[in-house]
């Protein structure tokens, strides 16, 4: 790498936009806080400019030293190979004894920020010259020197080759193509390999063959769990001896996986817990070519083993599918580093929540309060001995009369203390909801439906400390509007007559109406914003919007005949009305009077009221979470993540992590083995030795 920071520069004009777009990333960085860590390393002065050797970069910048006893052969040209001193830079020394300027080392930087740095890494480890081209003896110098070759020797006369550099080998590879070449250069060595060791021209080898070809040239594909299995379901059927046919298909198997995880998806809609049969996944598979039912009876064969059961389950697909890069981490749009979340990290993100929680609350009760003034007076409609007494035929009868008789301002009677109220029982209801799903959630961040259900629940239930006070001094005020006669009712009168436990009656009712409510409605929300979510799992405002304005439908609906009951329980019956000295004594009379439709009054005001409430809340806490975002080191919401802008002018700032390269650096190289099965000479940090 050292070396070839010198020809960063040409092959950012040979190679295009990659490595243009990244040293357009590294200008934006904090360019004194660079020189500060290149002036550090540096021990090289000429003419008054400072330059790092390579071992300033490889020692000294990257904290890397050689193992011990690790013999390296380099056979490129103009390198005879020795000395400790020439093969610490590894691959990438050509004999020529370079210095690193500090513009070489901006572009370092850049092409580890670049987001196909991994390609970019393993192309300059090849381009030995700094041309920004690949010969056939830089790709010959570099491949023969990997512990894959050195195993299993690769014909570098094969007509695979030939076809690459041409008849005569003369021709140079560009950044694209050798991308392109080095991809399908580890199926190539497979083949070769399959051929050297099929010795009878059977086109078929022993098992033991079988598993050195997969752990030497695709090591990096293979699993613990697949290598620990691969000589049991080698062949197949055929015990021990591996058909050309099936080498080809386990090989596709695990370069398909993420098309095996798709598949088992649509077949589970999404449902980690569903297994599936064979017939199941091979149905689902027909949409996908890649994958043929040779493949498909590998994998059951596979995963299967010692089941009796013969389905496939969501954990035998991790267990062999290959797993990420090591360079995930070098992506521009990483998260910000985890904050350590201590328990006042935790309160303070609880008390950051309750306040968006309350602002959002306040918004959903105003935007719908007329709609519940009339589902509140429907609902309190009751069957009797007085004629007229019914004074509203329906919903619409009773929004017009409260206009008519009362004026537009009677549709907002009561919402003072709503307003007050509403902020503590909604921020509750979302923080717990949160808090609760948080600590559900499984290890890559998903939470089962169960968990769903319980985190609603448990927010419905901590919710009602709030909500009865709150309801019941609202009903008292928004049906005291069809008395004409007394004296006038306010909050403080009704707070007065009730006193401190008379808040809170009709509390069970509460209780059997918002625990299922929220149970209902959490869970269908979650599920509904990541169906209406674009293809990148973003969800716009209109889609949260509609998503919790949909979800509040069956739950308010299902729902109702609690809401009836506990309006039945803590409105004040006037003379020759019914009264009811519990929940189970009012369900039974309303049943034996009004009959079993009763229960359901209100019920379309009810779903009007309570989804675009909850639609408008909803829509509301999670546009301030994103406007107001304070990372406490906890999860965001889903869908919240806008994918960024891939024009290098709309570009955010690069993270400052970036700076220093030794994480990145680390990690790069790392990657550059797991992806494309390059197995280079160690380097060892010396702070993690042990």
């Amino acid at each position: 790498m050292a070396s070839n920071m010198i020809g960063l520069k040409r092959a950012s004009c040979d190679s295009g936009a990659p490595v243009s777009r990244a040293l357009h990333l590294i200008k934006r960085a904090d360019a004194g806080e660079l020189r500060k860590i290149f002036q550090k390393n540096a021990s090289v002065e000429k003419k008054g400019e400072q330059f790092m050797t390579s071992e300033d970069f490889i020692r000294g910048y990257l904290g890397m030293q050689a193992e011990r006893n690790y013999q390296c052969r380099y056979e490129a040209p103009g390198w005879s190979g020795g000395s400790d001193e020439r093969w610490i830079t590894a691959f990438v020394y050509d004999g020529i004894v370079r210095l690193i300027s500090f513009i070489e080392f901006q572009a370092f930087e850049a092409l580890l920020c670049s987001p196909d740095a991994l390609h970019m890494v393993a192309f300059q480890l090849f381009d030995t010259n700094g041309s920004g081209f690949i010969s056939f003896d830089e790709f010959k110098g570099v491949y023969s020197a990997t512990e894959v070759h050195k195993e299993i020797p690769f014909n570098f006369d094969c007509r695979f080759v030939r076809l690459h550099f041409g008849q005569n080998k003369k021709k140079e590879l560009s950044y694209e193509e050798f991308t392109q070449f080095l991809q399908n250069v580890q199926e190539e060595h497979a083949r070769q390999a399959f051929v050297r060791f099929d010795s009878s021209n059977h086109g078929r080898i022993t098992a033991l063959d079988f598993r050195k070809i997969m752990t030497t040239i695709k090591g990096h594909m293979v699993t613990d769990f697949v290598e620990d299995n691969l000589v049991s379901v080698a062949g197949g059927e055929t015990k021990h001896l591996v058909s050309f046919p099936y080498f080809n298909a386990f090989n596709s198997l695990l370069n398909n996986m993420e098309v095996i995880r798709r598949i088992y998806s649509s077949v589970t809609k999404g449902d980690h817990r569903v297994s599936v049969t064979k017939e199941e996944f091979l149905h689902a598979a027909q949409e996908y070519s890649q994958i043929t039912p040779l493949e498909v009876n590998i994998l059951f064969h596979l995963c299967c083993q010692g089941k009796s059961t013969g389905r496939l389950a969501h954990e035998d697909i991790e267990s062999i599918a290959p797993k990420g890069d090591l360079i995930a981490s070098l992506q521009v749009q990483q998260p910000a580093a985890k904050v350590d979340r201590t328990a006042m990290v935790q309160t303070l993100e609880t008390a950051y929540r309750f306040t968006l929680g309350s602002i959002a609350g306040a918004c959903g009760a105003t935007a719908v309060y007329p709609i519940d003034l009339v589902k509140t007076r429907i609902q309190n409609q009751r069957g009797g001995r007085f004629i007229g007494e019914l004074m509203y035929e329906n919903s619409f009868d009773c929004f017009a009369k409260v206009i008519r008789h009362e004026g537009l301002l009677g549709l907002y009677r009561g919402l003072p203390p709503q307003i007050i109220g509403v902020a503590p029982e909604k921020a509750i209801k979302l923080t717990m909801n949160d808090f609760i799903r948080d600590r559900l959630r499984t290890t890559d961040g998903s939470i089962v439906l169960a968990g769903e259900i319980l985190a609603g629940s448990c927010a419905g239930a901590s919710q009602v400390v709030f909500t009865n006070p709150l309801e019941i001094v609202k009903i008292r005020l928004q049906v005291a509007g069809e008395i004409q006669t007394g004296p006038r009712v306010s909050a403080i009168s009704v707070m007065r007559d009730l006193g401190f436990f008379g808040l809170y009656k009709g509390a069970r009712a509460c209780f059997l109406r918002d625990i299922p409510f929220s149970g209902i409605y959490f869970p269908a929300y979650a599920h509904l914003k990541s169906k209406f979510a674009d293809e990148d799992g973003h969800n716009s405002p209109t889609s949260l919007l509609v998503a919790g304005t949909i979800a509040g439908a069956p739950a308010a609906y299902f729902t109702t005949p609690a809401d009836v009951i506990k309006t039945r329980l803590q409105v004040v019956a006037r003379a020759g009305q019914t009264t009811y000295s519990g929940v189970f004594d009012c369900a039974r009379k309303i049943l034996q009077q009004e009959g079993f439709r009763a229960f359901w009054k209100g019920g379309p005001a009810r779903i009007f009221r309570s989804s675009p409430q909850f639609g408008v809340t909803l829509f509301t806490y999670e546009l301030l979470q994103r406007f107001l975002y304070v990372d406490f080191g906890g999860k965001r919401p889903e869908g919240s993540e806008v994918v960024l802008p891939t024009h290098p002018a709309d570009l955010p700032p690069i993270n400052p992590d970036h700076i220093g390269g030794l994480r990145l650096a680390v990690a790069t190289f790392a990657g550059v083995e797991t992806k494309f099965g390059l197995f280079l000479p160690k380097f060892r940090n010396p702070a993690h030795q042990s």
